[in-house]
């Protein structure tokens, strides 16, 4: 069969397509923001691209009076890593909150995982504490915006919610999503474009959770690939045999990202709630019909 030729992928990287970008998102945060008529936001900041990126729009499109930065240090490993984050909040002029999580971490292993790990600490239990691990970052971002009457800015990026990369109800809870729309490579476009430090640009994705720990490793491919990917299959709804064709990949590297997107969709998704409105309708035609 012979292969349709696909157009190049619409992914925004150039300059005049992330001004846009870069310009909308801005707007994007203040209306939001001022629609919800908050005091502020709240930017859980680790010192990776993208909460740096979004501490940068929040600071540009509410003045840094109205940011606050929310630092978290604490993994799996017990390793401190947010010296960037402070240099990074200190940079933008922000107010700082920095909480030690590695306490809470160490309480929350004592009293809840030592009731059901059976003494036991494998691969499924370490994956299970780091989904723990986010959800305690998110109370706490939570808790800051909750008594400074402010809203908690997360920081995903589409790449990342369409392969579901994040923790349900942890890092994936947020009131706005200011990069939920861009790719990870689009955000390292925007982020090159308004002066992001570039050590911050070109270090690995990572989510902090253990040492050593990166998306790359994780997902089995680096963004620029993956992107693309995702763009052909879900924004075009291209078949996984044209893709791997026009980009000379295999049928299984490309249904392995397909299938990162399926198997997760329940995470995109509100809980869900039986179909009320029909068992209702099915009971009052069955009482009509007796």
């Amino acid at each position: 069969m012979t292969a349709i030729a696909i157009p190049p992928a619409e992914i925004r990287t150039g300059d005049d397509d992330i001004e846009i970008v870069h310009q909308q998102v801005v707007l994007f945060i203040e209306e939001y923001v001022r629609q919800s008529d908050a005091e502020g936001v709240i930017v859980p900041m680790s010192g990776g691209i993208d909460s740096t990126l979004t501490a940068y729009l929040a600071v540009e499109a509410l003045g840094p009076d109205r940011v606050a930065g929310l630092l978290l240090p604490g993994n799996l490993c017990g390793e401190e890593s947010n010296n960037e984050a402070r240099i990074l909040a200190e940079a933008l002029g922000i107010e700082r909150c920095e909480i030690d999580l590695q306490p809470l971490l160490h309480c929350f292993t004592e009293t809840v995982v030592s009731q059901f790990d059976d003494g036991r600490f494998d691969d499924g239990t370490f994956r299970a504490l780091g989904n723990a691990l986010s959800r305690l970052r998110m109370t706490c971002a939570y808790y800051e915006a909750n008594v400074t009457s402010r809203l908690v800015v997360g920081t995903s990026n589409r790449s990342e919610l369409l392969l579901g990369y994040f923790t349900k109800h942890g890092d994936g809870g947020a009131d706005l999503l200011p990069l939920g729309d861009l790719y990870k490579t689009e955000v390292r476009a925007l982020a090159r474009r308004i002066g992001i430090p570039r050590r911050v640009v070109e270090k690995p994705a990572t989510a902090e959770l253990w040492a050593g720990q990166t998306d790359r490793e994780e997902l089995g491919a680096a963004y620029e690939f993956i992107d693309t990917i995702l763009h052909y299959s879900i924004d075009r709804s291209y078949r996984a045999e044209t893709i791997a064709s026009e980009l000379d990949v295999t049928i299984e590297t490309v249904w392995d990202i397909v299938h990162w997107h399926l198997d997760t969709h329940h995470k995109r998704r509100l809980p869900a709630v039986p179909d009320a409105g029909f068992a209702r309708h099915s009971r009052f035609t069955s009482n009509r019909e007796r």
